[in-house]
């Protein structure tokens, strides 16, 4: 059988990758981990591995995945728990993921994932603005109607809708956007679980050839 293998960005700054990674870590699937330095949207090592040219890929038990979400999904078919157990909530935790695995552009764009960042945008557009307060929304409505168990949006599990969050958790964090007491709890929780740590040592751990500089300069 062919070695499992999960193929990743770099660290610091490949939000996907994060996805991908916690949801195959979760489900503990022993997969070795190869990191592809990134070259900022255009790297012709990544277009050799992966069928979509974009990390991260996954390649397990006779299966080739190169979606983030589709990833999470192959995941949960082996690790249940990375879903709500209740259909209902179910059914919510997959209409959240879905609208942040398809939106939220100016987000993205204004805001890029850097794991070694701390310190605030100088300018933050209407439209980025209104992701912020949709995503703010999103974790405490369903925090409010799921959560009240534990620390998470659906409780005590971290699930695949705290998974495809994460990498927002981490830009919040790096940019110092200001929210709500609640929603920066919510920060504290995703961004303290031991997984998240990992992530961001393995991330210091990048050299500093691996760097982009219109991620590390922007204002």
């Amino acid at each position: 059988m062919a070695e499992a293998k999960l193929y990743l960005g770099t660290r610091r700054y490949s939000s996907w990758s994060l996805r991908g990674w916690l949801a195959v870590r979760l489900a503990d699937l022993g997969v070795s981990e190869h990191v592809v330095p990134l070259a900022g949207g255009n790297t012709a090592a990544v277009k050799s591995i992966s069928p979509s040219g974009f990390v991260p890929y996954l390649e397990h038990d006779g299966a080739c995945i190169w979606d983030s979400l589709a990833i999470l999904e192959y995941c949960a078919e082996i690790q249940p728990r990375l879903w709500p157990a209740d259909r209902v909530a179910r059914a919510h935790a997959r209409a959240i993921t879905a609208e942040m695995h398809s939106g939220f552009r100016a987000l993205r764009t204004a805001l890029p994932m850097n794991c070694g960042r701390d310190r605030p945008r100088r300018v933050v557009t209407p439209e980025t603005s209104a992701d912020i307060a949709r995503i703010e929304s999103i974790w405490m409505t369903t925090r409010a109607r799921f959560g009240e168990s534990g620390t998470y949006m659906f409780g005590e599990n971290f699930t695949g809708a705290d998974i495809m969050f994460a990498p927002v958790v981490s830009r919040f964090r790096s940019y110092h956007i200001e929210l709500s007491t609640a929603a920066m709890q919510y920060i504290d929780a995703i961004h303290g679980h031991p997984l998240i740590q990992m992530w961001y040592r393995l991330a210091a751990l990048e050299p500093d050839s691996w760097k982009l500089t219109g991620y590390e300069e922007l204002e």
